[in-house]
Protein backbone atom coordinates (compact mmCIF):
# COMPACT_ATOMS: atom_id res chain seq x y z
CA UNK A 1 0.00 0.00 0.00
CA UNK A 2 1.26 3.53 -0.17
CA UNK A 3 0.81 4.58 3.37
CA UNK A 4 -2.22 5.83 2.69
CA UNK A 5 -4.83 4.88 4.98
CA UNK A 6 -7.39 3.24 2.24
CA UNK A 7 -10.66 3.69 4.76
CA UNK A 8 -13.59 4.53 3.59
CA UNK A 9 -16.46 6.53 5.05
CA UNK A 10 -19.46 5.09 5.83
CA UNK A 11 -21.57 5.69 2.19
CA UNK A 12 -18.78 4.07 0.86
CA UNK A 13 -17.70 1.13 3.05
CA UNK A 14 -21.38 0.32 3.20
CA UNK A 15 -21.29 0.78 -1.16
CA UNK A 16 -18.73 -1.88 -1.72
CA UNK A 17 -19.55 -4.57 1.17
CA UNK A 18 -22.37 -4.42 -0.45
CA UNK A 19 -21.29 -5.23 -4.19
CA UNK A 20 -18.48 -7.81 -2.68
CA UNK A 21 -21.77 -9.93 -1.57
CA UNK A 22 -23.56 -9.87 -3.59
CA UNK A 23 -20.61 -11.12 -6.22
CA UNK A 24 -19.82 -13.88 -3.49
CA UNK A 25 -23.48 -14.97 -3.20
CA UNK A 26 -23.14 -16.07 -7.29
CA UNK A 27 -20.65 -18.38 -6.63
CA UNK A 28 -22.71 -21.65 -5.61
CA UNK A 29 -24.60 -20.84 -8.98
CA UNK A 30 -21.85 -22.09 -11.11
CA UNK A 31 -22.52 -25.78 -10.23
CA UNK A 32 -25.63 -25.88 -10.55
CA UNK A 33 -25.30 -24.92 -14.77
CA UNK A 34 -22.11 -27.17 -14.97
CA UNK A 35 -24.62 -29.83 -13.85
CA UNK A 36 -27.40 -28.63 -15.96
CA UNK A 37 -24.62 -28.65 -18.80
CA UNK A 38 -23.87 -32.14 -18.44
CA UNK A 39 -27.70 -32.93 -18.02
CA UNK A 40 -27.81 -31.44 -21.32
CA UNK A 41 -25.13 -34.00 -22.56
CA UNK A 42 -22.49 -31.06 -23.78
CA UNK A 43 -19.13 -32.15 -22.74
CA UNK A 44 -15.91 -31.63 -24.32
CA UNK A 45 -16.90 -34.81 -26.70
CA UNK A 46 -19.77 -32.94 -27.97
CA UNK A 47 -19.39 -29.31 -28.25
CA UNK A 48 -18.64 -27.93 -31.52
CA UNK A 49 -14.65 -27.34 -31.94
CA UNK A 50 -15.46 -23.70 -33.39
CA UNK A 51 -16.08 -21.38 -30.18
CA UNK A 52 -18.33 -18.77 -31.83
CA UNK A 53 -20.58 -22.17 -32.35
CA UNK A 54 -20.16 -23.09 -29.36
CA UNK A 55 -21.53 -19.79 -27.21
CA UNK A 56 -25.01 -20.80 -29.47
CA UNK A 57 -25.09 -24.17 -28.50
CA UNK A 58 -24.54 -23.24 -24.76
CA UNK A 59 -26.78 -20.11 -24.73
CA UNK A 60 -29.40 -22.40 -26.01
CA UNK A 61 -29.23 -25.09 -23.75
CA UNK A 62 -29.07 -22.68 -20.85
CA UNK A 63 -31.79 -20.96 -21.94
CA UNK A 64 -34.30 -22.10 -19.42
CA UNK A 65 -31.53 -22.04 -16.86
CA UNK A 66 -32.46 -20.13 -13.38
CA UNK A 67 -29.01 -20.16 -11.85
CA UNK A 68 -27.33 -19.30 -15.39
CA UNK A 69 -30.01 -16.12 -15.50
CA UNK A 70 -29.66 -15.19 -11.85
CA UNK A 71 -25.63 -15.27 -11.79
CA UNK A 72 -25.64 -13.73 -15.41
CA UNK A 73 -27.85 -11.00 -14.22
CA UNK A 74 -25.73 -9.98 -11.07
CA UNK A 75 -22.54 -10.40 -13.09
CA UNK A 76 -23.72 -7.87 -15.89
CA UNK A 77 -25.12 -5.29 -12.79
CA UNK A 78 -21.53 -6.04 -10.74
CA UNK A 79 -19.59 -5.66 -13.44
CA UNK A 80 -20.66 -2.16 -14.54
CA UNK A 81 -21.39 -0.72 -10.77
CA UNK A 82 -18.43 -1.82 -9.03
CA UNK A 83 -16.03 1.03 -10.89
CA UNK A 84 -18.81 3.29 -9.88
CA UNK A 85 -19.15 2.37 -6.77
CA UNK A 86 -15.53 2.63 -6.07
CA UNK A 87 -15.09 5.95 -7.62
CA UNK A 88 -18.01 7.51 -5.18
CA UNK A 89 -16.39 5.38 -2.03
CA UNK A 90 -12.98 7.99 -2.92
CA UNK A 91 -14.79 11.15 -4.08
CA UNK A 92 -16.54 10.79 -0.77
CA UNK A 93 -13.23 10.54 1.66
CA UNK A 94 -11.13 13.01 -0.76
CA UNK A 95 -11.29 15.78 1.07
CA UNK A 96 -8.90 13.90 3.45
CA UNK A 97 -6.70 11.53 0.84
CA UNK A 98 -5.95 14.36 -1.41
CA UNK A 99 -3.59 16.50 0.40
CA UNK A 100 -1.57 12.84 1.12
CA UNK A 101 -1.39 12.60 -1.83
CA UNK A 102 0.39 15.64 -2.89
CA UNK A 103 2.49 15.21 0.18
CA UNK A 104 3.67 12.10 -0.97
CA UNK A 105 3.93 12.97 -4.40
CA UNK A 106 6.74 15.67 -3.84
CA UNK A 107 8.52 13.72 -1.12
CA UNK A 108 10.91 11.66 -3.23
CA UNK A 109 12.96 9.69 -4.18
CA UNK A 110 10.95 7.93 -7.26
CA UNK A 111 10.29 9.62 -10.41
CA UNK A 112 7.65 10.63 -12.38
CA UNK A 113 8.33 11.44 -16.48
CA UNK A 114 4.87 12.28 -17.74
CA UNK A 115 4.15 13.12 -21.29
CA UNK A 116 1.30 15.09 -22.33
CA UNK A 117 2.16 14.67 -26.23
CA UNK A 118 1.81 10.60 -25.73
CA UNK A 119 -0.13 9.35 -28.26
CA UNK A 120 -2.43 6.75 -27.20
CA UNK A 121 -2.36 3.72 -29.03
CA UNK A 122 -5.61 2.60 -31.03
CA UNK A 123 -6.49 -0.31 -28.77
CA UNK A 124 -6.23 2.01 -25.72
CA UNK A 125 -7.95 4.93 -26.08
CA UNK A 126 -11.71 5.28 -25.45
CA UNK A 127 -11.77 1.49 -23.88
CA UNK A 128 -13.31 1.04 -20.70
CA UNK A 129 -11.12 -1.78 -19.74
CA UNK A 130 -12.91 -3.93 -17.01
CA UNK A 131 -16.14 -2.00 -17.76
CA UNK A 132 -14.46 0.65 -15.61
CA UNK A 133 -16.44 3.77 -16.01
CA UNK A 134 -14.06 5.83 -18.44
CA UNK A 135 -11.64 3.17 -18.45
CA UNK A 136 -8.27 3.46 -17.02
CA UNK A 137 -8.17 7.63 -16.82
CA UNK A 138 -11.75 8.02 -16.43
CA UNK A 139 -11.35 9.64 -12.73
CA UNK A 140 -8.09 11.24 -11.59
CA UNK A 141 -7.45 9.46 -8.86
CA UNK A 142 -8.44 6.10 -10.81
CA UNK A 143 -4.66 4.23 -9.95
CA UNK A 144 -5.82 4.98 -5.93
CA UNK A 145 -9.69 4.05 -6.26
CA UNK A 146 -8.42 0.64 -8.69
CA UNK A 147 -5.63 -0.14 -6.38
CA UNK A 148 -7.11 0.34 -3.37
CA UNK A 149 -10.79 -0.02 -3.32
CA UNK A 150 -11.09 -2.21 -6.77
CA UNK A 151 -8.34 -4.15 -6.61
CA UNK A 152 -7.44 -4.87 -2.71
CA UNK A 153 -11.05 -4.73 -1.51
CA UNK A 154 -13.30 -6.09 -3.99
CA UNK A 155 -10.87 -8.41 -6.31
CA UNK A 156 -9.08 -9.61 -3.62
CA UNK A 157 -12.09 -10.52 -1.71
CA UNK A 158 -14.15 -11.72 -4.99
CA UNK A 159 -11.02 -14.37 -6.30
CA UNK A 160 -9.48 -17.24 -5.10
CA UNK A 161 -6.03 -17.66 -4.21
CA UNK A 162 -3.11 -14.70 -3.13
CA UNK A 163 -3.63 -12.33 -6.13
CA UNK A 164 -0.55 -10.73 -4.50
CA UNK A 165 1.64 -13.89 -3.82
CA UNK A 166 0.82 -14.63 -7.04
CA UNK A 167 3.11 -12.00 -8.14
CA UNK A 168 5.90 -12.79 -6.12
CA UNK A 169 5.59 -16.04 -6.80
CA UNK A 170 5.80 -15.88 -10.87
CA UNK A 171 9.39 -14.41 -10.40
CA UNK A 172 10.77 -18.06 -8.71
CA UNK A 173 10.64 -18.60 -12.31
CA UNK A 174 14.10 -16.23 -12.68
CA UNK A 175 15.82 -18.92 -10.58
CA UNK A 176 19.12 -17.92 -9.47
CA UNK A 177 19.42 -15.39 -11.98
CA UNK A 178 19.67 -11.80 -10.34
CA UNK A 179 18.63 -8.76 -12.46
CA UNK A 180 20.49 -5.49 -11.22
CA UNK A 181 18.20 -3.24 -13.71
CA UNK A 182 14.60 -4.05 -14.35
CA UNK A 183 12.04 -2.44 -16.92
CA UNK A 184 8.43 -3.28 -15.89
CA UNK A 185 5.94 -2.73 -18.98
CA UNK A 186 2.30 -1.78 -17.78
CA UNK A 187 3.33 -0.20 -14.64
CA UNK A 188 -0.20 0.33 -13.41
CA UNK A 189 -0.60 1.38 -9.73
CA UNK A 190 2.64 -0.94 -8.32
CA UNK A 191 1.60 -3.88 -7.69
CA UNK A 192 3.94 -5.93 -9.55
CA UNK A 193 6.88 -3.23 -8.84
CA UNK A 194 6.41 -3.77 -5.27
CA UNK A 195 6.92 -7.54 -5.73
CA UNK A 196 9.97 -6.85 -8.18
CA UNK A 197 11.14 -4.51 -5.50
CA UNK A 198 10.94 -6.58 -2.69
CA UNK A 199 12.13 -9.83 -4.71
CA UNK A 200 15.50 -7.93 -6.00
CA UNK A 201 16.03 -4.84 -2.96
CA UNK A 202 19.35 -3.80 -4.89
CA UNK A 203 17.30 -3.81 -8.46
CA UNK A 204 17.28 -0.49 -10.17
CA UNK A 205 13.53 -0.73 -11.77
CA UNK A 206 12.10 1.37 -14.08
CA UNK A 207 8.27 1.51 -14.85
CA UNK A 208 6.29 1.82 -18.03
CA UNK A 209 2.62 2.93 -18.66
CA UNK A 210 0.37 4.71 -20.70
CA UNK A 211 -2.32 6.31 -17.55
CA UNK A 212 -0.81 9.13 -15.67
CA UNK A 213 -3.12 8.40 -12.83
CA UNK A 214 -1.94 4.73 -12.73
CA UNK A 215 1.45 6.65 -12.37
CA UNK A 216 0.83 8.90 -9.75
CA UNK A 217 -0.73 6.18 -7.50
CA UNK A 218 2.90 4.16 -8.15
CA UNK A 219 4.96 7.29 -7.45
CA UNK A 220 3.13 7.50 -3.99
CA UNK A 221 3.48 3.81 -3.41
CA UNK A 222 7.44 4.12 -3.99
CA UNK A 223 7.95 7.43 -2.05
CA UNK A 224 6.03 6.12 0.60
CA UNK A 225 8.41 3.32 1.59
CA UNK A 226 11.36 5.37 0.06
CA UNK A 227 12.00 3.08 -3.12
CA UNK A 228 13.99 4.89 -6.17
CA UNK A 229 11.79 3.91 -8.81
CA UNK A 230 11.84 5.94 -12.43
CA UNK A 231 8.05 6.25 -13.99
CA UNK A 232 7.93 6.56 -17.81
CA UNK A 233 4.61 7.50 -19.10
CA UNK A 234 4.91 5.68 -22.41
CA UNK A 235 3.28 2.99 -24.39
CA UNK A 236 5.80 -0.31 -23.61
CA UNK A 237 5.88 -1.40 -27.50
CA UNK A 238 7.57 1.47 -28.09
CA UNK A 239 8.69 2.96 -24.97
CA UNK A 240 11.66 5.22 -25.96
CA UNK A 241 13.98 3.90 -23.59
CA UNK A 242 17.92 3.16 -24.13
CA UNK A 243 18.87 -0.02 -25.96
CA UNK A 244 20.09 -2.80 -24.13
CA UNK A 245 19.90 -0.80 -20.59
CA UNK A 246 18.12 -3.80 -18.61
CA UNK A 247 19.10 -7.11 -17.53
CA UNK A 248 15.15 -8.12 -17.10
CA UNK A 249 12.09 -6.90 -18.77
CA UNK A 250 8.98 -8.33 -17.05
CA UNK A 251 4.87 -7.76 -17.19
CA UNK A 252 2.65 -8.73 -15.22
CA UNK A 253 -0.89 -9.65 -16.73
CA UNK A 254 -0.95 -6.99 -19.24
CA UNK A 255 -1.09 -8.77 -22.64
CA UNK A 256 -4.57 -9.51 -22.51
CA UNK A 257 -4.96 -5.96 -22.72
CA UNK A 258 -4.14 -5.41 -26.49
CA UNK A 259 -4.25 -6.94 -29.76
CA UNK A 260 -1.99 -9.81 -30.18
CA UNK A 261 0.13 -7.57 -33.10
CA UNK A 262 0.88 -5.16 -29.82
CA UNK A 263 1.95 -8.33 -27.99
CA UNK A 264 4.71 -9.09 -31.30
CA UNK A 265 5.63 -5.49 -31.05
CA UNK A 266 6.54 -5.58 -27.41
CA UNK A 267 8.18 -8.42 -27.30
CA UNK A 268 10.37 -7.30 -30.01
CA UNK A 269 10.35 -4.05 -27.54
CA UNK A 270 11.67 -6.41 -24.53
CA UNK A 271 14.87 -7.80 -26.98
CA UNK A 272 15.57 -4.34 -27.45
CA UNK A 273 15.93 -3.30 -24.39
CA UNK A 274 17.83 -5.86 -23.09
CA UNK A 275 21.46 -6.01 -22.62
CA UNK A 276 22.88 -9.37 -24.11
CA UNK A 277 22.37 -12.59 -21.48
CA UNK A 278 19.23 -10.56 -20.15
CA UNK A 279 15.89 -12.42 -19.89
CA UNK A 280 12.36 -11.17 -20.39
CA UNK A 281 9.61 -12.64 -17.98
CA UNK A 282 5.99 -12.03 -18.66
CA UNK A 283 3.01 -13.52 -17.44
CA UNK A 284 -1.03 -13.69 -18.73
CA UNK A 285 -4.20 -15.52 -18.97
CA UNK A 286 -4.49 -18.87 -19.51
CA UNK A 287 -4.34 -20.29 -23.12
CA UNK A 288 -7.35 -21.65 -24.42
CA UNK A 289 -5.10 -24.30 -25.61
CA UNK A 290 -4.50 -25.76 -21.98
CA UNK A 291 -8.37 -25.46 -21.02
CA UNK A 292 -11.07 -27.76 -21.83
CA UNK A 293 -13.81 -26.89 -24.28
CA UNK A 294 -16.24 -25.86 -20.99
CA UNK A 295 -13.21 -23.91 -19.53
CA UNK A 296 -12.59 -22.22 -22.67
CA UNK A 297 -16.12 -21.02 -23.28
CA UNK A 298 -16.55 -19.66 -19.67
CA UNK A 299 -13.46 -17.70 -19.87
CA UNK A 300 -14.69 -16.10 -23.47
CA UNK A 301 -18.26 -15.50 -22.11
CA UNK A 302 -16.93 -13.49 -18.84
CA UNK A 303 -14.14 -11.41 -21.13
CA UNK A 304 -16.81 -10.57 -23.40
CA UNK A 305 -19.52 -9.28 -20.77
CA UNK A 306 -16.20 -8.29 -18.68
CA UNK A 307 -14.69 -5.31 -20.66
CA UNK A 308 -12.10 -7.23 -22.17
CA UNK A 309 -11.73 -6.54 -25.98
CA UNK A 310 -8.69 -8.39 -26.48
CA UNK A 311 -8.67 -11.69 -24.59
CA UNK A 312 -9.79 -14.09 -26.99
CA UNK A 313 -6.41 -12.80 -29.18
CA UNK A 314 -4.39 -12.97 -26.17
CA UNK A 315 -5.61 -16.75 -25.09
CA UNK A 316 -5.38 -17.79 -28.60
CA UNK A 317 -1.90 -16.63 -29.34
CA UNK A 318 1.36 -18.81 -29.26
CA UNK A 319 3.61 -16.86 -27.07
CA UNK A 320 6.67 -19.18 -27.23
CA UNK A 321 6.47 -18.67 -31.34
CA UNK A 322 6.15 -14.18 -30.48
CA UNK A 323 9.17 -15.07 -28.35
CA UNK A 324 10.96 -17.25 -30.67
CA UNK A 325 10.32 -14.19 -33.76
CA UNK A 326 11.62 -11.78 -31.33
CA UNK A 327 15.00 -13.36 -30.91
CA UNK A 328 14.42 -14.68 -27.59
CA UNK A 329 16.55 -18.43 -27.00
CA UNK A 330 16.14 -20.89 -23.73
CA UNK A 331 11.59 -20.07 -24.00
CA UNK A 332 9.92 -21.66 -21.17
CA UNK A 333 6.17 -21.42 -21.17
CA UNK A 334 3.30 -23.04 -18.31
CA UNK A 335 1.20 -22.55 -15.47
CA UNK A 336 2.29 -21.57 -12.13
CA UNK A 337 3.26 -24.66 -9.77
CA UNK A 338 0.96 -26.88 -11.55
CA UNK A 339 -2.03 -24.44 -11.92
CA UNK A 340 -3.32 -22.48 -15.22
CA UNK A 341 -2.72 -19.05 -13.88
CA UNK A 342 -0.88 -17.04 -13.92
CA UNK A 343 0.32 -18.34 -17.56
CA UNK A 344 4.63 -17.23 -17.36
CA UNK A 345 6.40 -16.94 -20.32
CA UNK A 346 10.29 -16.73 -19.54
CA UNK A 347 13.23 -16.49 -22.35
CA UNK A 348 16.44 -15.27 -22.70
CA UNK A 349 18.38 -13.20 -25.27
CA UNK A 350 21.57 -14.74 -26.64
CA UNK A 351 24.78 -13.35 -25.18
Amino acid sequence: MSNQAATMRQGGRAAMDYMITLTQATKPLGAVWNKELAEAGLSDQTLPDNLDARHGVIKAALADSRAFAIGSLIGEFSSVEHGRVAQAAFDENADVLLPRFAELEARGPATLHANPDLKLPKYWDGVWFHRTTGGWDGHPEMGFVHSEYVHKTYVAKNFGGDIFGQRKAVLTRLGDFVPARICEFGTSSGHFTVALQETFPRAQITGVEISLPMLKEALRVANANGWAWDLHQAVAEDSGLAAESFDLVASYIILHEMPAEATRRLFKEAFRLLAPGGRVLMSDVTPYRAMDKIGQWRADYLAQRGGEPWWREAATLDLTQVARDAGFVDIEEGGLDGALYPWVINAKKPD
